[in-house]
């Protein structure tokens, strides 16, 4: 059986991804250090899953941990979500931002020649696109982040395809994501924020739940349909089939191609907040505070390469990325932890 090696597999993608690839027929093995992830995930997954799989406790840095991993496990390519993800904290914290995400990459792809495994796929993100006001977003345009998370994811796209150019051998798969949501439809995996979420979703989540008097929404003058920022939310087990397809697309051919994972649909945020209403009867009380910097009027992905070259599309729509989020809440009001002060 093909063995996939899976960075970061116990976070929210991660562990949804994992799933998906177990249900296509492929081994997993995962590496994770927990730091965005939890061992309570895996082991949810194993029980949805019925099926088993390795996991290592260990940090990508660790250049000898990743070459006992590699020697003992028949890896035969890797999916790469281990990184540091908040906007916010990386303007706070850069030199953890660029470690982690940076050299953890150099790292791993080291251990990877070393081992001659050189089929990858990098979750990366719509931040390395920046405040482009144009739309859709196309996979061509230039890069402009606007935050060392983004230029981080900017910087790791580089490294990889400075990698395949010198080495032909190399197949690279780089998937930029729009705005996850949503929770596996059993409601025993989701998004758990290991600190305070900057993402709508949880807010809205956290709201409905009463642990927050009301939903902060920043901006309410931007040239939308109700003035409000207007994004593109892609349900997050979309997202994780969208890597099991880009898995197929390297492992059978040399390729080295950014995609675009999105919907291609444009959903506002008071457009999202009334769906989760209509759908859950859940009232969320709003508050309006002026436009956060950097923010732009409009992110939409331009889908369509992703759907010609690997034959992916969403298939979920902005209600069930409600009804989903909102089980995954009710049935673990305080995430994976028992209790959480």
């Amino acid at each position: 059986m093909t063995t996939i090696l899976v960075t970061g597999g116990a976070g929210y993608i991660g562990s949804h991804t994992v799933i998906e690839l177990l249900s296509a027929g492929y081994d997993v093995v995962v590496l994770d250090n927990y730091a965005n992830g939890s061992p309570e995930a895996l082991r949810r997954v194993r029980e949805l899953t019925n099926k088993d799989f390795a996991v290592y406790e260990m940090d990508i840095l660790d250049s000898t941990a990743l070459n006992c991993l590699f020697a003992e496990q028949a890896i035969d390519a890797v999916i790469h979500f281990a990184a540091f993800k908040a906007v916010s904290e990386s303007v706070e914290r850069p030199l953890d931002y660029y470690r982690n995400n940076v050299a953890g990459t150099i790292s791993l792809l080291e251990a990877m020649r070393r081992h001659g495994v050189s089929r990858i796929v990098f979750s990366s993100t719509a931040a390395v696109y920046g405040n482009n006001e144009q739309v859709p977003l196309k996979e061509e345009m230039p890069f402009a982040p606007v935050s060392p998370y983004g230029r981080t994811k900017a910087m790791m796209e580089q490294i990889l395809r400075d990698t395949a150019a010198a080495d032909p051998a190399w197949s690279v798969a780089l998937l930029r994501y729009f705005n996850p949501v949503g929770a596996h439809p059993s409601g025993r995996i989701g998004e758990d924020p290991a600190d305070i979420p900057g993402n709508l979703m949880p807010n809205i989540l956290l709201t409905a739940m009463r642990k927050r008097k009301e939903l902060v929404i920043y901006g309410r003058d931007y040239p939308t349909v109700d003035g409000t920022g207007v994004r593109d939310y892609i349900h997050v087990v979309d997202l994780a089939r969208g890597h099991v397809k880009a898995l197929e697309k390297v492992l059978g051919e040399r390729i080295v191609e950014a995609y675009n994972l999105g919907t291609g649909r444009g959903t506002s945020v008071l457009e999202l907040v009334r769906a989760f209403e209509e759908t859950t009867g859940i009232h969320v009380p709003c508050r309006f505070e002026p436009r956060r910097p950097g923010d732009v009027a409009i992110s939409l992905a331009d889908p369509s390469k992703a759907e010609r070259e690997l034959s992916w599309r969403a298939e979920k729509n902005v209600k069930d990325m409600c009804i989903d989020a909102w089980r995954w809440q009710v049935q673990n009001p305080y995430g994976y932890a028992a209790v959480r002060v």
